[in-house]
């Protein structure tokens, strides 16, 4: 039998001031994000414009599971996560497209 997927909204603070080691490490952290999107672990990536958060949609069967994907990311040493459990995650991309050709 299949668990249950649960969605996990985190927020995570970035520093005002990247170093470079962050900076060396955003080729990786994006490449593995992409990998993690195109598998659909993570739903949706975004960054706020002032660069100082970043919001990412997960499905995890946990939230132990959820931390665990989190502290694979590059650049987790420098992001302080927040964790939020989501009662459900819709966006115009997950409906159905309908052809009218």
């Amino acid at each position: 039998m299949q668990r249950m997927k649960h969605t996990y909204m985190i927020e995570f603070e970035l520093p005002e001031v990247m170093n470079e080691e962050f900076m060396a490490l955003i080729p990786q952290q994006r490449y593995m994000i992409n990998q993690m999107l195109a598998e659909g672990t993570i739903k949706s990536y975004s960054l706020s414009m002032d660069r100082l958060k970043l919001w990412v949609i997960l499905s995890a069967n946990s939230e132990f599971e959820a931390m665990e994907i989190i502290d694979t990311f590059p650049l987790c040493d420098f992001m302080t996560p927040h964790l939020t459990e989501l009662m459900f995650h819709n966006s115009a991309d997950m409906l159905m497209q309908f052809s009218l050709n």
